[in-house]
């Protein structure tokens, strides 16, 4: 399997701290947070990784180079305007014409890939999402699914009074390429408010489960700081 890393934004919300890199670039216990994601695909045997970039894109690649002394081989995607998650996907059809991953580029994280691409086969799904409960759902895509855990509804970044589920989209995705059908190709395209309603509106087997591991996005500066804490204490282990 092959996997897409989502780099290309500025990361504005982290103020000063993405003011001379990228936001994947931050450092948590050291390293840059990219390198702990393509670390975690390397330990789940994802090793061909392609990774979209738009803002300071040559800080990642002077960086990973080609990937290689990372145990590697990445292929970047540069974008003169921001596509969007599933148009980064789309300009990138050609290297996945087979099941794939995707993975945000501002989520530390240390998610069971290999049930998430498990449960994906088992379902005969489309598109399956990893789940987690975060601790303020209005800032993410809420989830409510059946037993079977096909989705049954997707409100990208609700309102309180909207709120029908704890579970949300941790940003992790596997998806197969019939998927980048739905995507324009002339437009900006998300996956949360774009590709994903409109599979629930066709009828297009969209699944989503509850994964084990930790799941934080650090698209701000507590959340920044949280991670480092995290880390710090023991809660995540990135050995």
């Amino acid at each position: 399997m092959k996997a897409l890393i989502l780099a290309a934004g500025e990361g504005r919300r982290l103020g000063n701290l993405t003011r001379d890199r990228p936001k994947p670039m931050l450092p948590v216990a050291g390293r840059p947070l990219l390198e702990h994601q393509i670390e975690l695909l390397r330990r789940h045997g994802i090793k061909e990784i392609a990774i979209n970039l738009h803002y300071k894109p040559e800080a990642i690649v002077n960086h990973f180079g080609d990937g290689s002394r990372f145990g590697a081989a990445i292929t970047y995607s540069y974008e003169d305007r921001l596509l969007g998650s599933a148009g980064a996907a789309k300009k990138l059809a050609w290297f996945f014409p087979e099941t794939f991953l995707v993975l945000y580029g501002d989520l530390l994280t240390d998610l069971d890939l290999r049930e998430l691409q498990w449960r994906h086969a088992l379902s005969g799904a489309l598109a399956t999402l990893a789940l987690y409960q975060p601790d303020d759902p209005t800032r993410c895509g809420t989830v409510e699914s059946d037993r079977e855990g096909r989705v049954r509804s997707f409100i990208e970044k609700p309102r309180h009074a909207d709120i029908r589920s704890r579970l949300a989209n941790a940003g992790v995705y596997v998806l197969e390429p019939e998927v980048l059908a739905l995507v324009s190709p002339k437009t900006p395209c998300d996956f949360g408010y774009d590709v994903f309603p409109a599979m629930l509106a066709g009828g297009l087997p969209l699944f989503a489960f509850e994964v084990p591991g930790y799941v934080l996005d650090i698209g701000s500066p507590n959340r920044y700081a949280q991670a480092e804490a995290d880390v710090a204490s023991g809660q995540l282990s990135l050995a």
